[in-house]
Parts: structure tokens; C-alpha cells; sequence
């Protein structure tokens, strides 16, 4: 049942989403909160929460409040009662939330200037517990390279739009950021559509 309020749609969203469903359901703890950083339109965490265990109760969050409406809506359509109100969050202040048990983070790293995904990884050393996840995902480079000859056109496309924008290297730039903020990689598993989700934990 949908309310009928015009709202923003990410297409991309009803691609990906049971793939990454499916990572989730297998790194996710049983109960705790889950933030989820850039969550743009608010799909998918309206389709993750009433999936997944009843006990997590999840975060949404974007740099933009302008979203915060929209996320909020399809929260609502959702009927999953898991689902808070979003805040806004950017990564490069400081945080309105001191704790969380996993955090996700999908198609935000290349749509941002690095020092956002900088934010995004210091600031989850700072929130997660040990052990915690940390699930990013999105286009990667790989050992500087693109994985595609698209992924390639969209990296022109969004420095275009952007110089500080881009495909960041998941070898040369994510992962070492990631490592020196004390996380291991744990999996790095090939998505549809050239994409990569990378899950990381918490190590200290």
C-alpha cells in the first residue's frame, strides 16, 4: 500500500537489493542498530529492515535534509516498525549518533569528494564495536584499473559533473584508509552491474 505522495525513486535500488540483501543477511548481528550512511531515497532501507531481524533497529541517514522526507516515507510505506526517523549525517562532522553495531554505505564513496569517505571511515572506527561490520557498496577501480569499460564512462561522467568526484581504487585508496583505522577485509564479493560490496570489520 503506497500513500500516494509524490517521492523520489532510485531505479538502481530494485537491482541491487536482493544481492545486497543477501550480504546482509549473512554479516549483519541478530539485534543492535544499524546506520545507514547516504541513504538517499530511502529505499533500501525500507526494503532491508522488515527482511531481516526484527531486533536490529536501523538508522537511516543523509548529508542532505532535503531527502529526510522521502527516506521517511518509505519507511512508512514499509510498515516495518525497526525503521527510525532519519538524521542528518555528513560524514565530515561530527556525528549526531556515538554508537552503532554495523553501519552500510552503498553508491555514496564516488559521489562525494574523498575527504567524505575519510569521514565515513573514521568516523565508523570511532561508532562500531569490535567485530563490528562496516558493508560498503558501489564501483570500484581495481589496482587502478576500471573493472569495465562503463564503469569507466561513468567515472568521466561524474568528474564532469564534479573534479572531485570518482571511481575511488579499492586496493590503493579504500582499503589501506580502511586498515589504518583498524578494519580487516573481510570479503569483497562482485555485484551486479560491475559494482563490488566490501565488508569490513572492526578489529579493535
Amino acid at each position: 500500500m503506497t500513500t500516494g505522495t509524490p517521492r523520489a525513486h532510485a531505479p538502481a535500488t530494485l537491482r541491487n537489493r536482493e544481492p545486497i540483501l543477501e550480504i546482509l543477511q549473512r554479516v549483519l548481528p541478530a539485534k543492535g542498530i544499524v546506520l545507514e550512511i547516504a541513504s538517499g531515497t530511502g529505499e533500501h532501507v525500507a526494503y532491508f529492515a522488515p527482511r531481516l531481524s526484527p531486533d536490529l533497529l536501523w538508522q537511516p541517514s543523509d548529508v542532505s535534509a532535503d531527502k529526510l522526507n522521502d527516506i521517511d516515507l518509505y519507511a512508512r510505506e514499509s510498515r516495518a516498525m525497526n525503521i527510525l526517523a532519519a538524521l542528518v549525517l555528513d560524514t565530515q562532522d561530527p556525528w549526531p549518533l556515538h554508537h552503532a553495531d554495523a553501519i552500510l554505505c552503498c553508491n555514496m564513496i564516488h559521489i562525494a569528494p574523498w575527504e567524505a569517505a575519510i569521514g565515513l571511515i573514521e568516523g565508523a572506527a570511532r561508532v562500531l564495536p569490535a567485530n563490528a561490520p562496516l558493508v560498503l557498496y558501489g564501483p570500484y577501480k581495481r589496482q587502478g584499473e576500471h573493472t569495465a569499460p562503463s564503469n569507466a564512462e561513468f567515472d568521466k561522467g561524474l568528474k564532469a559533473r564534479n573534479p572531485r568526484w570518482g571511481l575511488r581504487c579499492l586496493d590503493t585508496d579504500v582499503l589501506p584508509l580502511a586498515i589504518a583505522n583498524g578494519f580487516r577485509a573481510e570479503e569483497i564479493i562482485p555485484m551486479p552491474a560491475n559494482n563490488l560490496a566490501i565488508v569490513l570489520r572492526r578489529t579493535e
